[in-house]
């Protein structure tokens, strides 16, 4: 893709501006990949062979890579246009910054619980999921008082929630304590964080992450006696995460969280 079909895509009216930025990345589970240019331009990299979506075809590095060339085009030709001297950053400092502050996020209590949490999932699939299917213990339906009827599906479903944000909620985490530090650092402020934005996200997956365990603890009840420690765990997470970033539920994500009549064209 070159440089005049990204400036092309950016000007489109059908995408929502900035929605990509707070996405959990999820595309195939996503109601708005028809408004979103980032979800459009992976589609141009990748041809109609299904074999071309796998992550480790050489074609498709190949496309990403030349996505980053024109990437790079267009970063000069913004500095340009925007008198940004980019020779003159100092980016032996800015990367100590960086690492600084990288370094405090991954300590921090709440990048810690995060990463426990998911070591926690690996150890409940490894533990419970896997064997259940190699075994086929799972062959009908359960039903409980406080539910309708759960099938299969659904629990693969569930899992698939798990195992999606299982990583994402630290990383997710992680990002805006980084931010924070940045915005903290600047005398201007901003009606909305970014910082809030990456929590948001945060948040969402684990509010979608508790209600799939508390899928399977209802399926499962007392054959798995496992599943409540994590799903406290999971609790205490969110609690101290809306406690060190108590203005996050209400930060806007573009598109997602505003009216359609808000963003259309």
């Amino acid at each position: 893709m070159k440089k005049t079909d990204i400036l092309e895509l950016a000007g489109d009216p059908r995408f929502i501006s900035g929605i990509y930025n707070y996405c959990d990345r999820w595309c195939e589970r996503c109601s708005f990949t028809s408004r979103c240019m980032v979800f459009a331009m992976e589609q141009e990299q990748q041809p109609d062979d299904p074999a071309q979506h796998d992550v480790n075809n050489e074609a498709f590095w190949g496309g990403i890579e030349a996505m980053l060339d024109d990437t790079k085009a267009l970063i000069l030709a913004l500095a340009e246009e925007q008198g940004i001297d980019l020779a003159s950053l100092d980016l032996e400092a800015i990367g100590k910054e960086d690492e600084r502050l990288r370094e405090e996020a991954a300590a921090h209590d709440l990048t810690r619980a995060a990463n426990e949490y998911a070591e926690m999932v690996t150890q409940w699939v490894e533990a419970e999921a896997k064997p259940k299917e190699r075994r086929q213990r799972k062959t009908e339906p359960v039903a409980s008082e406080e539910s309708d009827t759960v099938d299969t599906a659904d629990i693969i479903d569930a899992t698939e929630v798990l195992r999606w944000y299982q990583h994402q909620i630290g990383v997710k985490i992680a990002r805006a304590l980084v931010g924070s530090a940045r915005e903290d650092q600047r005398e201007e402020v901003e009606w909305q964080k970014d910082s809030d934005g990456s929590i948001k996200v945060a948040l969402i997956g684990i509010d979608r992450s508790m209600a799939a365990w508390g899928l399977l603890l209802n399926e499962f009840g007392d054959r798995v006696t496992n599943i409540s420690p994590i799903l406290l765990h999971l609790e205490r997470l969110r609690r101290m995460t809306e406690q060190t970033f108590p203005n996050a539920r209400n930060f806007v994500r573009p598109g997602f969280d505003e009216a359609p009549t808000d963003f259309v064209s």
